[in-house]
């Protein structure tokens, strides 16, 4: 599976971004994802997390209520939507799947795919 996010960029406190993630390969449609972040000299953790049907979701402690992760499996694409953005949600945001039909995961260790991450900056 080869994935490619996109959609970060700089936005002011408050504000929106949505990140999306395509999926491309075999079995795209049938991988629970899962998106991560990685702050400055922090390392990299959980922000979200959806089943391969989508029935499915799961989310850190710091980002409920704002982001919704969701996902087209007629497009291969999972979203990222995160709303009431705060200067401490700049990161790198990376998507990742996990093997196909496998239960969602909630731990980095559970992901085989990486993308290459797409910056979010949220300024004050």
């Amino acid at each position: 599976v080869q994935l490619q996010a996109s959609g970060g960029g700089l936005v002011q406190a408050g504000g929106s971004l949505r990140l999306s993630c395509s999926a491309s390969g075999r079995t795209s449609s049938s991988n629970p994802m899962g998106w991560f972040r990685r702050a400055p000299r922090k390392a990299r953790g959980f922000v979200a997390a959806i089943s391969w049907s989508g029935g499915d979701t799961y989310y850190g402690d710091s980002v409920k209520g704002r982001f919704t992760i969701s996902r087209d499996n007629a497009k291969n694409t999972v979203y990222l939507q995160m709303n009431s953005l705060k200067p401490e949600d700049t990161a790198v945001y990376y998507c990742a799947a996990r093997p196909p039909f496998s239960g969602a995961g909630l731990q980095e260790g559970a992901y085989n795919y990486w993308g290459q991450g797409t910056q979010v900056t949220v300024s004050s």
